[in-house]
């Protein structure tokens, strides 16, 4: 088909932005408040961050953290801290169950109970398969639990799900939580620390150890030989 349009590239952000980039966009029209950075299992002080708004679970960019790789794991809102972790695809972390509300469904047969069906999160381009159980909640109304059938670090509070039937779409949802022994575990000194009055007593930000190291073997020492093959001496 001979379209007008069809040599255009494809929108890969939020269309209206235009060439202002997101992280600009919410700085203009929310501005910026200065909060904690805590190691989600210890509770450290690494340092601060701009607004927990410019983050995202799973988001790895932005953070400014030496010693390897550091993933968003957790937010708390009500006190703007942004915890993070580097064990963010650890096994024993993984995100596979989640609840969803604001109910809109496009067909007029909902899914039923324990019902098999597709699934997208965010906008990942792959399907996942996944069942659904609906609940009923006094505070949220109807609420659906889904559960994938493959972990999804990404699944976070505040994200679309959208469900299909076949090749029906039947309907989206907002995610409200991910759960139980898939969420990640944020320890009681870090959930302590955030909810501190005076940040004054924290002090300057710890050193963080560099563990991209961990795991790899330690490097043999160099050795150097005489014409006999006898060790001369050996240094690392």
């Amino acid at each position: 088909m001979d379209l007008p349009n069809q040599a255009r590239k494809d929108s890969q952000g939020i269309c209206f932005l235009g060439k202002v980039k997101f992280r600009e966009f919410v700085q203009r029209h929310i501005g910026e408040m200065e909060g904690m950075l805590l190691e989600a299992e210890t509770g450290d002080y690494l340092g601060t961050h701009h607004g927990f708004w410019f983050y995202t679970i799973g988001q790895r960019q932005g953070l400014r953290l030496s010693g390897g790789l550091w993933y968003v794991v957790e937010k708390d809102v009500q006190n703007n801290v942004v915890f993070v972790s580097r064990n963010y695809y650890s096994l024993d972390k993984r995100r596979r169950t989640f609840r969803v509300g604001s109910l809109n469904w496009f067909s007029d047969s909902g899914p039923s109970d324990n019902e098999r069906l597709k699934c997208k999160v965010r906008h990942s381009p792959d399907f996942h398969d996944c069942t659904v159980a609906k609940e009923q909640t006094e505070e949220k109304g109807d609420v659906l639990e889904g559960r994938l059938s493959k972990d999804d670090q990404g699944l976070a509070a505040g994200q679309f799900a959208t469900f299909y039937r076949d090749n029906a779409c039947l309907g989206s949802d907002i995610i409200l939580d991910s759960y139980d022994e898939m969420s990640f575990p944020v320890s009681a000194k870090a959930l302590e620390t955030a909810r501190m009055e005076d940040k004054s007593k924290l002090g300057k930000p710890i050193r963080i150890m560099n563990l991209e190291h961990l795991g790899n073997p330690e490097p043999e020492p160099a050795k150097v030989f005489d014409r006999h093959h006898q060790l001369l001496v050996a240094f690392s």
